[in-house]
C-alpha cells in the first residue's frame, strides 16, 4: 500500500507541476519530495493505528484424519471425492469375516454357558419339590404325634380306672390286663411316630440345604455372577462393536477430498497412518481469519466493520464484520517438561488473530477452502480516514489482475 501511495502522490505532484507550469528548481522539488513523505508517513500512522491492514487472511478449515477402530483389507469405498456427505454416510468398508466368525464363536460360548444355567435351573425345581415333600412328610408325621397323642391319653386314663375297679373287684383281671395290653401298643405307636417326625426333619434339613445349594449353583449362572459367563458377555460385546466399526461413517456433514484408498489397501489402527482426511461443512468448522498488528488491537472491537479481498476473485470487496479476537496467541505458550523456560531466546512477537464474519456472499466465485486474502478493518475511531483505506485496499484489489508465473 505504501508504494500505491508513493505512486499516487508521484502522479499528483507531476499533474500539479504540469497544469500550474510551476517551475522545477531547489526549491519546488525538495518541496514537493520532502511534503510527500510527511503527509504520506501522517496518513500511514493514522491509517495503520486506527484502520488496520494486513495481507495475512485465510480461510481455515477443520478437518479430521480418518483412522479405523479396526483392522482389515478394505472392500468397498462408495464414497466419491468432493461430494458432499452428512453425518454417517459410509465413507469405507473393512472385510468384516473375521470380525463375524469371532462374534459367532462367543455366541457358542456363551450359549453352551447358558445351557449350564437352564441344566442347574432344573435342578433347583427338583430340590424345591423335594423340599416340599419332605416338609408334607413332616407335617404328616407331626399330625399323626398328635393323633396318638390323644388316644394314649385316654388308653392312660382307661387304664388308671381299670386298675382302680380290679382292686374293688369290680371288673375281671381279664378286662384290666386287655386294656394294660392296648396301653401299651399305643405307647409304642407313640415312639414309632416320634422317631418318624425325628426322621422326616432330618429329611426336611438335607432338602433345604439341597434346594439352597441349587438356588446359589443356579443364581450365579443366571445372574451374570459367574465370572466367565461376565467374561464371555463382556468378550461378545466388544466383538459386536468390532464388527460395527468395520464400516467407517462420515463423523459430521462434510467431504472428502484427494481420495486415494482402494479395495484392497490394508487399513490399520495407527493414528500416523490415516486411511482419508474428512472435511467438516458444519457451522463453525471453516472460519476466516486475519492477523494484525498487535499495535492496534486497542482500536479492534467486534463489530467493527471489515472488507476483503481475495487473490483469486480481482477486482472484488467483500464486506464483513468483526466476529472476535481470540484470547491467546501461540507464540506465548508453555508447556511443562524436563527443562525451565528460557526467557533469553524470546520468540517472535506474533500477530493477534482476528475472526471475520462474511456479509456477502461468495459461493458463486467457487473459493476453495484455505483461500488466501488481505483484510481491512474499519474502526470507529478516525472513521473519516477510513475512506482512504477503502481506496488503497480497492487499488491493491485490481492489482491482483497483474502477476507472472516463470515457465
Amino acid at each position: 500500500m505504501e508504494a500505491l501511495m508513493l505512486m499516487t502522490y508521484t502522479g499528483f505532484c507531476w499533474a500539479v507541476f504540469k497544469i500550474f507550469k510551476i517551475p522545477l528548481n531547489k526549491w519546488s522539488v525538495p518541496t514537493a519530495i520532502l511534503g510527500g513523505f510527511v503527509l504520506i508517513a501522517l496518513v500511514l500512522l493514522v491509517m495503520n493505528y486506527n484502520h488496520p491492514y494486513t495481507t495475512l487472511a485465510r480461510e481455515y478449515f477443520v478437518t479430521t484424519p480418518i483412522v479405523p477402530n479396526v483392522e482389515g483389507q478394505v472392500i468397498e469405498v462408495p464414497v466419491m471425492a468432493n461430494t458432499p456427505l452428512k453425518a454417517g454416510d459410509v465413507l469405507f468398508r473393512i472385510d468384516p469375516r473375521p470380525y463375524q466368525y469371532e462374534v459367532d464363536r462367543l455366541e457358542a460360548a456363551l450359549a453352551d454357558a447358558n445351557a449350564g444355567a437352564a441344566q442347574l435351573e432344573q435342578q433347583l425345581r427338583g430340590a424345591e419339590a423335594g423340599t416340599g415333600q419332605s416338609r408334607e412328610a413332616q407335617d404328616q408325621a407331626r399330625a399323626l404325634v398328635a393323633q396318638i397323642a390323644a388316644q394314649l391319653e385316654l388308653a392312660r386314663t382307661q387304664e388308671a380306672r381299670y386298675r382302680e375297679l380290679v382292686a374293688k373287684g369290680l371288673v375281671a383281671q381279664v378286662e384290666y390286663d386287655r386294656m394294660k395290653r392296648q396301653l401299651e401298643s399305643t405307647e409304642a405307636q407313640m415312639q414309632q411316630a416320634q422317631a418318624a417326625v425325628r426322621q422326616s426333619s432330618e429329611q426336611s434339613l438335607q432338602a433345604q440345604a439341597q434346594e439352597q445349594q441349587a438356588r446359589l449353583g443356579f443364581e450365579a449362572e443366571s445372574g451374570g455372577m459367574n465370572p466367565q459367563v461376565r467374561q464371555i458377555v463382556a468378550q461378545l460385546a466388544q466383538a459386536r462393536w468390532n464388527l460395527e466399526q468395520t464400516t467407517v461413517r462420515a463423523p459430521t456433514d462434510g467431504m472428502v477430498t484427494q481420495l486415494l484408498v482402494r479395495p484392497g489397501f490394508r487399513a490399520v489402527t495407527l493414528p500416523l497412518r490415516p486411511v482419508m482426511t474428512f472435511i467438516h461443512s458444519e457451522s463453525g468448522d471453516q472460519v476466516l481469519v486475519g492477523a494484525f498488528w498487535q499495535n492496534s488491537l486497542q482500536r479492534i472491537q467486534p463489530g467493527d466493520e471489515v472488507e476483503v479481498i481475495y487473490k483469486a476473485v480481482p477486482g472484488q470487496v467483500f464486506k464483513g464484520k468483526v466476529d472476535r479476537i481470540l484470547p491467546v496467541l501461540a507464540q506465548g505458550q508453555a508447556q511443562t517438561g524436563g527443562a525451565l523456560q528460557s526467557v533469553e531466546s524470546v520468540p517472535m512477537p506474533g500477530r493477534v488473530p482476528v475472526v471475520i464474519k462474511l456479509e456477502d456472499d461468495t459461493s458463486p466465485y467457487h473459493l476453495p477452502a484455505g483461500v488466501v486474502g488481505a483484510a481491512a478493518i474499519y474502526t470507529k475511531h478516525w472513521h473519516h480516514v477510513a475512506i482512504m483505506r477503502k481506496i488503497l485496499l480497492r487499488m491493491v484489489s485490481w492489482q491482483n489482475y497483474i502477476f507472472g508465473e516463470l515457465h
